[in-house]
Order: structure tokens, then C-alpha cells, then sequence
């Protein structure tokens, strides 16, 4: 069979070179920078789903934060290089006093918005304070557009009391207390408590900064029209096949040898949904990168990396373990896994391993046999998380207690997915014939677009349905966010984050009082317990921990990987084919 795989490779590449037009080389011009870098070029890359919203206040998925994250800035960003560190971006500084309640912020001086048609002469202005209060304001105003008030309730002092006052699109005679623009510069920001996690908030796509002129004009359409502080800016979507983005020319960040940045001139975003095509382009070079492989070549391609003459040697693979974690969700409020027995039934039932090694031929870092918080946080040991191993006999128990001895009288349950390639399908192919097996259960498989499975997962319209939740900042907390239950709403209503609709009061005490805590030693420790104690409700099934395996065209450098898949496109840059690397100073 190994034979026939790698067979079957070989003839997909003898294929590639044979057919198919070259691809247009887009680093033809590069020019040199400071430093050994580049200037020029056009970085294409695909993504498996389309955009769902470009919004800030309205960014669920991570395919819309990864584009987002290249047009928008926050006060703070996340170093890409490895380690996610919150460091500062239109915040030149900021003090916190010794409450840790008042942050007060200074801006950068000189940063402009992108030039837009929402601006008189449709030249960008200068970003101030006041563009902060719009945006945070506006982040604690009721509206269908926002869905991202959690990150300052119950944190930024009034912000729950200014949210109450805009029910049914109602303005406030007073502002929010907590929001104070100190000067054209300044702003001070006061909290209802310490919050460990709040700079790190302050760099979530959620609290991007935007102009007033553009809600304005746009609305609703800034689910496209996007205008941010970034180093790039949209060029042009066409919706669900190719979103291009330009480079800001005028961007206010310098790399560490003077550069301006950015360096490359577009980005080119495409949505392939089948992998193996995707890798039929990146083989052509139409692409340069490729994230995620197809499960059926992982092997050959892990093989031919090592290679120095010849196949994919002229490609780097990166790999890394990643924040994210692949689930099936329960729907906890309704139907038959209201009843948790049934959920820890259907929890023990799954060979996790077995899905790791032959379904995925090990493209995953390790079974998910412990909590959601994946093994990406070196203070925080997941092996003290309860957890589910495939056992039978206690599979065939709980199910039994719950009134179904044997699978009888079951009824067929649907698992909602989007593919993603093949990867997900094939997964669930085997889940279903696991349950068979085990529970005596029958699973329909519903294959969906992506849209349609966050629609499911924010109404509450599912029974079972696949997730892969991926973190948007570097903390536990992301994780557990999904299990925080004071947001989740009736069915048929937006519920988001906790999509489970999980309910459990003593995890609420627990979770909010990590967050309060001054130190994350502190918060962890409670987000342990806290985690402990809704994984034996077993809200969710955790099928595996993600690890990233991405290919890149030797010629892109300076692009670092991390475990978030977070992407900072600024510092990226071409390398001529005839360079020699060894003559340039390294990149850090």
C-alpha cells in the first residue's frame, strides 16, 4: 500500500511538470533594501473557507482575522516570531498604576488611515484619541454588527451600564466612564478590576481601530470595506474567489535597518477548497505558501523536504504545534446530549489515536485525550485535565444509564462539517463507523459551507457539529471562553462564544475569577480547575491537538511560524533566485 502511495505521488508530479502553464514569476523586479532585503513582488497564498466579515466588531472565524490582521492595527500586536508576545503598535507607551485599574495609552504621532472615499479628498487623516473612544464605544453599543461587547463587560469601569442604555438603538445621554481621552494623543482607560488579560485583549482582532468616517459611510458594507491603519489595504474582492491587497505606502513602521515597510507589494488571497488542488498550484508555483497538506501525501512530502536536489527541496517546511483544537460540539441545551450521560457515551466511544494515525496519517500533534486548552502553554499541564480515552465498556455504560441499552431506541443523530479539503469528511467517515460499532448508533454526515456552519453554531441549529477552535490570543482563557456561560442566549439567538451552550455556575465563579487575578500563575491555576470541571460535563468531544505543517517557497523570508497561525506580512520579503543568502545578514 506504502508503495502504491508513494507511486501515486511520483505520477502527480511527473504530472505537474508536464502539464499546466508556468506561473508568472511576481519577483521579476525586486529591488534591494538595507539589511539584505527586498523590496517588490507579489505573495500568493490560498485559504480552504471564504471570508465571513471583515468587520472588527464582527470577527468570528479565523479566515477573516488573518486578512483582517494585514488592514487593521490595535493598541497592541502580537510578536509573529515565535513567542506572541503582546508588543505595542499604535501605542507608542503606556502606565498602569498601582490598582492595576487605570492603563493611560500614548499614541503614535503621524499614523494615518488609509486613503479612503469615507474621507474628505479621499486622503486618509491622522488616527488620535477620540478614534480609540469611537471604536471602544462602539464596542459597547448594542448593534447586530457587534458581537465582541464581551471583552469589556464587566472589565472597562460603565461599560455594562453604557451597554444597557443603547438597547433598541438608543443613545446615552452620558459616555462610558472608563473611556477618557486625555488629549489629541492620550487616552485613559479605567477598569471595574485587575484584569491579567487585558493588554493582551487590546491586540485581538476585536479592538482594531477604524475611522468614524468609514461606519459611517459604509455600515454593513464594512464587512468589505475595509479601512484600517495597516500595512496593506484592499485592492479588490471578488466574493468567495480572490480578495488582493495593495501595500500601504504610507504605513508609518521602519524595519531595524531604517526599511520602510512593507516590502511586498500585494498579497493575493485565494479560496481553493480542495487541498489537493491547492497543492497542484503551489507545485506549479502559482502559490507561495501553502498551509496544511493533504492527508494522503503528508508522508511523501515530509519525505521529499529532506532532499537536497530535486522534488520539494526547493520548498521549506515549517512545523509547529499549534493553538488550536479539534472538537465535535454538543448541543447542551436541547435534544438527546441535553443529557450528559449521553455526551460521556459518546466521549468514550472515539478512538482518538486511531484517527490520528491512519485517518491522518499523523498530521496532528497528538490525540486529544485531556481538555480543549491544547499543549501550546508551558504553564499550564493539560495532563491534569480530565479527559476521555476510547473505552467500550464505559461507553456502553453511561449510554445504557441514560436509557438507551445497546443504542436501542436511539434516534439517528446529524453532524454538521465543513470539509476543509478531505481531512474533516474523512474523519467523520470514521467517527460514524465508530459509533456504529461501539454505541449502535447511526450518524448522519451534512456537509455544509463554512457560512452555513457558523450560522448552525451561533443559532444553536445542530446536534452534533464539527469545530476547530483556534486562539486568537496566546492565554487558556481564549479556550475556556467557550464554556463561560454568561452570554449564551435561547435558541435560535447569536450565542457566541459558547457554542455548546454549556451551563455550569461554579465554572462561571471560577473562570471570572481567574481573570481578575494579577498574575497569570495565579490564573492559570484557576483556569485549570475550571477546565477540570467542564470537561466532566463533557460539553465537547476533543478529537485532537493541531500541529501546522506549512510550506514555503524558499524564496520567502523572514516569515516566521507560531503555534496562533497569527501572520504579520510587514517584515516579509522576496529573495532574488540568484542571490546568495549566505552574503546577507540573518533576519531575527
Amino acid at each position: 500500500m506504502r508503495n502504491i502511495i508513494i507511486c501515486q505521488f511520483v505520477m502527480l508530479s511527473l504530472f505537474l511538470v508536464g502539464c499546466g502553464s508556468e506561473s508568472e514569476d511576481t519577483t521579476k523586479s525586486l529591488q534591494p533594501a538595507n539589511g539584505g532585503r527586498y523590496y517588490g513582488g507579489v505573495f500568493r497564498l490560498n485559504e480552504s473557507e471564504y471570508i465571513k466579515n471583515l468587520f472588527p466588531h464582527n470577527i468570528v472565524d479565523v479566515y477573516s482575522y488573518r486578512v483582517a490582521a494585514q488592514i487593521y492595527e490595535g493598541l497592541f500586536k502580537f510578536d509573529q516570531g515565535g513567542n506572541l508576545k503582546v508588543i505595542p503598535a499604535l501605542a507608542e507607551s503606556y502606565e498602569v498604576d498601582d490598582s492595576y485599574t487605570v492603563y493611560t495609552f500614548k499614541l503614535r504621532k503621524g499614523v494615518l488611515f488609509h486613503d479612503d472615499a469615507c474621507f474628505p479628498g479621499g486622503t486618509g487623516r491622522e488616527v488620535t484619541a477620540e478614534d480609540v473612544k469611537y471604536c471602544f464605544t462602539r464596542l459597547c453599543t448594542q448593534d447586530r454588527n457587534n458581537r465582541a461587547f464581551d471583552i469589556f463587560d464587566g472589565v472597562v469601569k460603565g461599560a455594562r451600564a453604557y451597554y444597557d442604555a443603547t438597547v433598541g438603538g438608543k443613545t446615552p445621554s452620558t459616555e462610558i466612564e472608563g473611556i477618557k481621552v486625555i488629549d489629541k494623543y492620550t487616552i485613559q482607560i479605567t477598569l471595574e478590576a485587575p484584569n491579567v488579560l487585558f493588554l493582551t485583549h487590546l491586540a485581538r482582532p476585536q479592538t482594531f481601530i477604524f475611522p468614524k468616517e468609514a461606519y459611517e459611510k459604509y455600515g454593513n458594507e464594512m464587512r468589505v470595506k475595509a479601512v484600517g491603519t495597516g500595512p496593506y489595504k484592499v485592492a479588490s474582492i471578488d466574493e468567495d474567489i480572490k480578495i488582493k491587497l495593495v501595500k500601504n505606502d504610507k504605513y508609518y513602521r521602519k524595519d531595524k535597518h531604517g526599511n520602510q515597510l512593507p516590502f511586498i507589494d500585494a498579497i493575493e488571497i485565494n479560496f481553493i477548497r480542495d487541498k489537493k488542488t491547492e497543492l497542484f498550484e503551489f507545485r506549479k508555483g502559482n502559490l507561495d505558501m501553502m498551509y496544511r497538506l493533504p492527508t494522503d501525501y503528508i508522508i511523501e512530502i515530509l519525505e521529499e523536504t529532506q532532499v537536497e536536489d530535486g522534488g520539494l527541496s526547493k520548498y521549506e517546511l515549517q512545523r509547529e504545534p499549534e493553538m488550536q483544537t479539534q472538537i465535535f460540539s454538543f448541543m447542551s441545551m436541547d435534544g438527546v446530549f441535553k443529557d450528559v450521560n449521553v455526551r460521556k457515551a459518546f466521549s468514550f466511544a472515539i478512538d482518538r489515536k486511531k484517527i490520528l494515525d491512519f485517518v491522518l496519517n499523523g498530521e496532528g500533534y497528538e490525540p486529544g485525550m485531556h481538555g480543549l486548552t491544547p499543549p501550546s502553554f508551558p504553564d499550564y499541564d493539560i495532563t491534569k485535565i480530565h479527559g476521555y480515552d476510547f473505552n467500550i465498556d464505559s461507553a456502553q455504560y453511561y449510554l445504557a444509564k441514560a436509557g438507551f441499552p445497546k443504542g436501542q431506541g436511539f434516534p439517528k443523530i446529524t453532524l454538521d462539517l465543513n470539509p476543509e479539503g478531505d481531512r474533516h469528511s474523512n474523519v467523520a467517515l470514521e467517527v460514524q463507523k465508530q459509533l456504529r460499532d461501539v454505541l449502535n448508533v447511526q450518524l448522519e454526515i451534512n456537509i455544509l459551507p463554512h457560512a452555513q456552519i457558523t450560522d448552525k453554531c451561533l443559532k444553536g441549529n445542530f446536534s452534533l457539529i464539527r469545530l476547530s477552535w483556534v486562539a486568537d490570543y496566546p492565554s487558556p482563557q481564549n479556550f475556556l471562553w467557550m464554556f463561560y456561560s454568561k452570554y449564551v442566549t435561547p435558541l435560535g439567538e447569536n450565542s457566541y462564544p459558547n457554542i455548546p451552550r454549556y451551563k455550569n455556575e461554579k465554572f462561571d465563579r471560577l473562570y471570572e475569577k481567574a481573570i481578575a487575578s494579577t498574575s497569570s500563575v495565579e490564573a492559570n491555576k484557576l483556569f485549570m480547575d475550571a477546565e477540570n470541571l467542564a470537561m466532566r460535563d463533557a460539553p465537547i468531544i476533543v478529537l485532537w491537538y493541531d500541529e501546522c505543517y506549512r510550506l514555503l517557497s524558499s524564496r520567502v523570508k523572514n516569515f516566521q511560524n507560531n503555534p496562533m497561525q497569527y501572520r504579520d506580512f510587514s517584515e516579509v520579503y522576496f529573495e532574488p533566485e540568484t542571490s546568495n543568502a549566505s552574503e546577507k545578514e540573518g533576519d531575527n
